[in-house]
Formats: C-alpha cells, structure tokens, sequence
C-alpha cells in the first residue's frame, strides 16, 4: 500500500469516517477494501463500529432456507460438507436447516 501525504485524514472532534463494503443489492463492493498507513509520529486511535444489514440470530425454531439453492446443495451432499454455512453453529447463522432437515 502506498501512503500518500493526499490520503491523509486529519481528523477534528466529532468526525467520523464512514464506509459501506456492501452494494444495495447486499454484494460485496471489492472496493471498499482498504487499509492503513502507519503513523509516523505520535500515536494513532480508531474505533470500529459495524452496523449489519440483518440480524445474524436465527431462532432454532425458524425451519427454513435462506436461500433458494439449499434444496439441491443439500441433494449434493453440502450439508455433510459444508455444515457452519449450510447448519450454522453457536456462533454461526444456518442457511439450509430446512433442506439439511436439523430442525427440531
């Protein structure tokens, strides 16, 4: 990465840089990539704050797809293989509880 003196930000109180990584249609926008120079004196702060565009919790009584393709994943043996994006976990939203048939 290069750090050019023109990409730098002096911040004031108050200011807030802001940033969407995901297009309207909820796609990823590869150009909201980035990164940061190092600060050469000083010392740097930043806070991070994310803002989702839906909830990651799936109550364990919602039996259903969450998306059109899990019936043929699920077919294809992806529920097997693919278990924390099609089942989910603790820690992790299922997609196909439906079509894996883990719904209690």
């Amino acid at each position: 990465m290069r750090c050019l003196i023109k990409n730098n930000l002096k911040p004031r109180k108050g200011d807030a840089l802001l940033f969407f990584s995901l297009h309207l249609d909820a796609t990823t926008d590869p150009l909201s990539l980035h990164g940061s120079c190092p600060a050469i004196e000083g010392e740097k702060w930043s806070a991070t704050k994310w803002i989702h565009v839906r909830s990651f919790e799936t109550p364990s009584s919602v039996c259903e797809d969450q998306n059109p393709n899990c019936p043929q994943w699920a077919t294809a043996g992806e529920c097997e293989n693919n278990p924390l994006y099609m089942v989910g976990s603790e820690d992790s939203v299922a997609h196909c509880r439906k079509s894996c048939k883990v719904c209690s």
